[in-house]
């Protein structure tokens, strides 16, 4: 099932070893290139070859300058980086400090700062702080980025208009009515041309944009404009690329010492940072593609560094720009279906075919066209999406202050202003921390919103003290760090306030980090969570109890140990705890005890904290991405075991999570009209069937009397006739080609039976009409899952050539 999760390729590889006393193996193993890094190579040089020349005319370089970059970029950087697939070359993020560094030194100097940075690459990753550079606040990055994308802009402006672009913004701005007085229409005409194809071609409806939007749009705007020029004669400033004999190489560099320090520095930091974020963006693309799941390594970022630095010194001494890991190449190279870095390293050989034998038809490519697409990448890099996710996090000032400033200033200052403004906001918001104490339902809440640092303990302390002796108090700390004074602020009122007959819940802490024990409730010691059989301590004593005794009953009904650590008691431990109780006298609640039981814990610990974000689902409407239809069985917490929140999933459930056929006479409409619901009206983007261990209807399938009795769970469990059918209960012949768990063969005939079940309910669903309509339009995936509630263990349905095989779902690595 292609919507299924695929396997992964762990198959071992077998060692071959000759006999000792036969010839040896052949010759050395010939080198050879996947098809799929073939076409990704050929799609990505097609992207590269444009920008390259485009992002060079705008730094003011020579022409070949970006040829050898993107060249060098591909060959050594795709060989020795350790991001296999990240594609690297001249950047549109270094456009503005290429060009500042070619008008105060010159070109040849501006190769030898090349050189220098890189080597200055060299040693971060010997050093290997790779890590350290990802530590600056990506508000401060995306500004940066923001900054540079509007110099390109505004300076390829004047371009598209015609004319040439000043040296700042500012100056461009100035110039800019002037220009416009006098623009050149034939330029114009181009630019806009080559904006439309670059904005339309992705566009292409039918089946006809399925196959022309393999080729590049870039690609196609550059052609289409210069072949448009060509074909009508317009006279037009035009690519000149001069002979490879006068080509201008790197010299020693010419300049004021500091400032040359001062240019290495920025050139290093912005390489740097572009690159290894731009490998970090690669990995989360690769994950996106199972198919490509233990066959591409993560990167190694320290590595990476090392190729950088390596290509920075080839490009700069062989004349090239600076070089840095490019995110539309890079995103271009996975999506185009690379597996390994021989897709980018041969891009780097097309480019230096075609910088040797296509100089006569680059050279007919219009500058505004040229201009007009390095302006649309500009724009693109000051992203809407950044925007609002700095501004969600409130780091919309950093960002701001970080754009402005590169923009009006430089990148170095730019950045510098950012990290200073990142380090007064981060500084502010430990040292403001809002208090507020509110009565609810006779319940006093005092909400601590931000960092309890001793600044606050004088708040914290006042407010405290407003909560009248002997009331019910939850502390809600919304917040990760506590100095001492706090807590002990906090730990000696709470000792007070119990003394003098109240009650203090302290919330919003992770576990392992309480301010002390829970203080009983109602004489209720258990978390929110705990299951209802195992609130032994909610029954009050027959007499009265000695400590001792009662931490004993608190330890049996809490799972707490004698070392201080927690834990739930279950399983026979916590029906012996369950008996214990019974047979001491200790009543039975009413009933519907134990649900206002839970209601009220609910109020108490969930909703103070979950009211706002409830609040909002409330106004915006629910908006789920996936239909999770699974089993009644009141072991299966769906919310647990996908660690979903409210929101996040539309369930369906019912006795052995079947999927009617529609249009069947004992159909069932409740299941179908919750599927299209979910389907048509929220637009769900998967549909997940999941069994699990020890299901009850599977058990009843397998002890059916086809001749009995039709009550309504006999006619409900016909719906599973068909999985029974796929997964017969004798265990000879081929297991193969049944659904099996991947390490092992199922453990008895019901659970055989649960995992035919799913794959069965699956195609159950293919044949609902909007279900099927979704997987034809591309909108929809389905899974299957199975859930072992004894391992407390997940496993996804994936499909290999044996036929489907439930993997389980491994936890990942924190070292990897």
């Amino acid at each position: 099932m292609s919507a299924c999760v695929p396997a992964r390729a762990d198959s071992a590889r077998t060692k071959h070893v000759h006999p000792p006393h036969s010839p040896p193996p052949g010759g050395p193993r010939r080198f050879r290139v996947a098809g799929a890094d073939v076409s990704a190579a050929i799609a990505v040089f097609l992207i590269a070859l444009p920008l390259s020349l485009g992002i060079a005319l705008a730094t003011g370089a020579p022409l070949q300058a970006g040829l050898v970059a993107a060249a060098v970029g591909g060959i050594v950087a795709g060989r020795i980086g350790g991001c296999p697939l990240q594609v690297s070359g001249p950047a549109a993020g270094l456009t503005v400090v290429t060009a500042d560094l070619i008008q105060r030194y010159g070109w040849r100097t501006t190769c030898a700062i090349t050189v220098l940075a890189g080597i200055a690459q060299l040693g971060l990753g010997c050093l290997r702080v790779a890590r350290s550079a990802l530590a600056v606040s990506p508000a401060i990055v995306h500004g940066m980025l923001a900054g540079i994308g509007v110099t390109i802009a505004v300076a390829q402006l004047h371009i598209v208009l015609g004319g040439t672009p000043q040296s700042s913004v500012p100056d461009n701005l100035v110039a800019l009515p002037a220009q416009l007085a006098g623009l050149h229409p034939a330029d114009l005409a181009v630019s806009v041309l080559t904006l439309t194809l670059l904005l339309l071609w992705p566009r292409v409806p039918g089946r006809a944009g399925e196959i022309l939007g393999k080729l590049p749009a870039a690609l196609i705007a550059v052609a289409g404009a210069t072949a448009v020029a060509a074909l009508t004669g317009l006279r037009l400033p035009k690519v000149d690329l001069p002979s490879w004999s006068s080509h201008a190489l790197a010299s020693l560099p010419e300049g004021p010492v500091l400032g040359l320090v001062a240019a290495v520095l920025t050139t290093t930091l912005v390489c740097s940072v572009q690159s290894l974020l731009g490998a970090v963006a690669v990995d989360k693309l690769v994950a996106a593609r199972p198919s490509l799941t233990g066959r591409v390594k993560r990167s190694d970022l320290d590595r990476e560094l090392l190729g950088q630095g390596a290509a920075n010194i080839v490009s700069g001494s062989l004349g090239g720009l600076p070089i840095a890991g490019v995110a539309v190449r890079s995103s271009a190279n996975v999506a185009a279906g690379a597996v390994s870095r021989n897709s980018t390293m041969l891009h780097g050989v097309l480019v230096v075919i075609a910088a040797l034998l296509m100089v006569p038809a680059l050279e007919l490519i219009p500058l505004a066209s040229l201009a007009a697409l390095v302006m649309a990448v500009g724009l693109k890099m000051v992203s809407l999406n950044h925007i609002r996710t700095v501004t969600r996090h409130r780091e919309v000032l950093v960002y701001a202050v970080t754009t402005c400033g590169v923009v009006f200033l430089g990148v170095l200052e730019g950045v510098a202003l950012g990290i200073a403004v990142a380090v007064g906001v981060a500084l502010h918001r430990l040292t403001r921390t809002r208090i507020t104490h509110d009565d609810m339902e006779r319940v006093h809440h005092v909400h601590v919103r931000g960092q309890l640092t001793f600044l606050a303990v004088p708040r914290l302390s006042r407010i405290l003290h407003q909560v009248p002796h002997g009331a019910d108090a939850v502390v809600e700390l919304d917040g990760s760090f506590m100095d001492h004074a706090a807590y002990e602020t906090l730990q000696d009122w709470q000792k007070t306030h119990t003394a003098h007959g109240g009650s203090v819940d302290i919330t919003g802490r992770r576990p392992g980090t309480r301010i002390s024990e829970p203080a009983e409730v109602d004489g209720c010691r258990c978390r929110p969570w705990t299951p209802w059989r195992n609130h032994q301590c909610e029954h009050p004593p027959t007499a009265p109890a000695s400590g001792a005794d009662r931490q004993a009953t608190t330890g049996r009904s809490t799972g707490r140990s004698s070392d201080g650590s927690s834990g739930i008691a279950t399983g026979p431990d916590a029906r012996g705890a369950a008996g214990a109780s019974r047979a001491s006298g200790a009543p039975d609640g009413p009933p519907g005890h134990e649900l206002a039981r839970g209601i009220s814990a609910f109020h108490r610990n969930i909703a103070p904290p979950m009211r706002r974000e409830l609040a909002r689902l409330a106004r915006e409407g629910q908006q789920p991405s996936q239909l999770f239809l699974t089993c009644a069985d009141s072991r299966v917490v769906t919310s647990m075991i996908t660690s979903s929140g409210p929101g996040d999933l539309f369930v369906v459930r019912n006795v052995g999570n079947f999927v009617p056929l529609p249009g069947e006479e004992s159909g069932d409409d409740s299941v179908a009209a919750a599927i299209e619901y979910a389907v048509d009206v929220l637009k769900v983007r998967s549909i997940t069937v999941c069994g699990h261990s020890g299901c009850g209807a599977m058990q009843a399938l397998l002890g059916a009397d086809p001749g009995g009795a039709r009550t309504p769970l006999q006619r409900w469990l016909r719906h599973g006739v068909p999985s029974l059918e796929r997964a017969p209960a004798h265990t000879g012949g081929d297991h193969r080609a049944r659904p099996r768990l991947a390490g092992r063969q199922p453990a008895d005939a019901a659970e055989r039976l649960c995992l035919a079940n799913v794959v069965q309910q699956l195609e159950h669903l293919r044949a609902h009409e909007s279900v099927a309509r979704a997987l034809d339009a591309g909108d929809l995936e389905l899974h299957g899952m199975y859930f072992h509630v004894g391992e407390a263990q997940s496993y996804l349905l994936s499909e290999d050539a044996d036929g489907d095989v439930f993997e389980l779902v491994r936890e990942p690595n924190p070292t990897g």
